[in-house]
């Protein structure tokens, strides 16, 4: 009789499956859309809602019809750009050569981390810039989050690096320009274009085989005093076991990328205009997360991560070849997903 056969169990796309380092995701490539200005943009999850939208895909079925899409909300307070720092090539990668700091960090900064206290270090730095200017390969802000001004009730703000477009002369003038300055989301991105977002997952702890990948309980009456809820063989004993046999141990909590997100809105609370009709706080506040206060983005589909996770957004490195209308919504929720 044929040995019976199964497809194996669990994803092989993801490996090592182990704690991301930090929960604020590593970006490791910024695409340059051939524009001055900053690659991408960060905000805090916030959770999901359900919008009523009219389907602009041509090919689709419900053309020109109103359909229900699900729609993820992320508040987009502005960051500040604190620094910028110059990278060159290398044999083993990119090499800072150079970096400059804004004068006077605001307080809430200064207990995050400290400049250089030496004093003419950034004319010292612009120097050195003019000097290996042809040697410039990548420039990347130093860029703040400041969480106060969103809803989310935390102190410490995130600090990373984002890319910047434009040759080298160009984008070294938008660093110099808003140095110690503040960026919005809709100096980046506008609605209707597609974006990558980058996340940690929700962490679910060290969990068994039958949770983390998936493979089928062995039946309880037959020969397993050892346990049903385990696998049955681990492969070769001769060799070493393969680094793909199902074993319980860490599940969740790993960085993903989601690539080509739809953004439907780009909304500001800041704007006492606007916020007549920008408004998507629920009565009492978002679950797990309060009131939206700053701007905001309206991504379609869903977002890795649990809420007041820090999500970052860049263009995409493999956009789409279609051609979409600009997204026509006619009616938002105010219920979280999927209570609405």
């Amino acid at each position: 009789m044929a040995k019976g056969h199964t497809s194996r169990h669990g994803s092989m796309a993801y490996y090592p499956r182990k704690r991301a380092r930090s929960p604020i995701a590593r970006v490791r490539k910024w695409v340059d859309p051939g524009r001055e200005g900053l690659l991408g943009f960060a905000g805090y999850k916030v959770g999901m809602l359900h919008v009523v939208k009219i389907e602009d895909n041509k090919n689709s079925p419900f053309y020109g019809q109103e359909v229900i899409r699900p729609a993820t909300v992320i508040e987009t307070p502005p960051i500040l750009i604190v620094g910028y720092r110059a990278y060159s090539g290398s044999f083993y990668g990119l090499r800072a050569v150079a970096e400059v700091w804004m004068d006077g960090l605001p307080a809430d900064l200064s207990r995050v981390f400290t400049t250089p206290k030496k004093e003419g270090y950034s004319e010292e730095q612009r120097k050195k810039l003019e000097e290996v200017k042809g040697e410039i390969k990548e420039l990347r802000a130093i860029v703040a989050m400041q969480p106060r001004l969103a809803g989310i009730h935390r102190k410490k703000p995130e600090v990373f690096e984002i890319g910047v477009g434009g040759d080298v002369e160009a984008a070294l003038k938008f660093l110099e320009e808003n140095l110690g300055k503040q960026i919005t989301v809709d100096q980046v991105f506008e609605e209707g274009q597609y974006i990558d977002v980058l996340a940690v997952t929700k962490g679910k702890g060290y969990q068994g085989v039958i949770k983390r990948y998936g493979v089928r309980e062995m039946p309880r009456w037959h020969k397993h005093r050892k346990g049903s809820r385990r696998i049955g063989s681990v492969g070769p004993t001769s060799a070493s076991i393969m680094f793909y046999t199902p074993f319980p141990g860490q599940m969740g909590y790993h960085q993903r990328t989601d690539y080509n997100k739809r953004i439907l809105k780009i909304g500001n609370l800041m704007d006492e205009e606007k916020r007549k009709t920008d408004d998507i706080n629920p009565k009492g506040g978002w679950p797990h997360y309060g009131l939206i206060r700053s701007m905001y983005v309206l991504l379609e589909g869903s977002v890795p991560g649990p809420a007041k996770r820090l999500v970052k957004m860049r263009f995409p490195v493999r956009p789409p070849d279609v051609e979409r209308e600009p997204p026509r919504i006619t009616y938002i929720s105010t219920l979280p997903w999927p209570q609405a």
